[in-house]
């Protein structure tokens, strides 16, 4: 697998930093493919989670309150967008404090079941963001990539290339 991380400077703003995953064989981002396969079936709930991001990125920065925290794993800083309680669609991000978060993809979480686990299309989704997770986490280890000083960007390598 074959992508990139790139600032989104129409989603970004002077609280938080919004990144895309640019994926090679896609030709799309993840926050991209999210939205279109969203689009027809969660309209509204699409809108609200776009008008959220408004806010983070503007407003409030990614306060705790706006995620279900935790959701991937208690180290991979994966957490869920909803924007109001009883929302079904969810966009998994990995976020770095307030300051910036990684857009990821998601889908509705159907109603019979309790966790992401239990849906093949979230854990699809979930297991492809914890991988990207933690070769992040990889790089910055290395110093190869790391949060500047502001926590608002990231700074070095940017691109990744995996041979699962």
């Amino acid at each position: 697998m074959k992508y990139r991380l790139e600032k989104n400077y129409k989603l970004s703003g002077s609280k938080a930093s919004v990144y895309d995953i640019y994926l090679y064989d896609e030709y799309d981002t993840l926050f991209n493919r999210f939205v279109a396969e969203n689009i027809n079936l969660s309209k509204d709930e699409l809108k609200d989670i776009l008008k959220r991001l408004y806010t983070i990125a503007n407003k409030t920065g990614a306060r705790e309150q706006f995620f279900k925290v935790g959701e991937g794993g208690a180290s991979d800083n994966i957490d869920a967008l909803y924007d109001k309680p009883g929302s079904k669609l969810r966009l998994y991000c990995i976020r770095y404090g307030e300051s910036l978060i990684i857009l990821g993809g998601g889908g509705p979480k159907p109603k019979d079941i309790r966790a992401w686990q239990e849906d093949e299309k979230l854990t699809n989704e979930m297991k492809l963001l914890k991988h990207i997770s933690q070769d992040i986490y990889q790089r910055q280890l290395d110093k190869e990539l790391r949060l500047t000083d502001n926590g608002m960007d990231l700074d070095g390598n940017l691109e990744f290339e995996d041979y699962d």
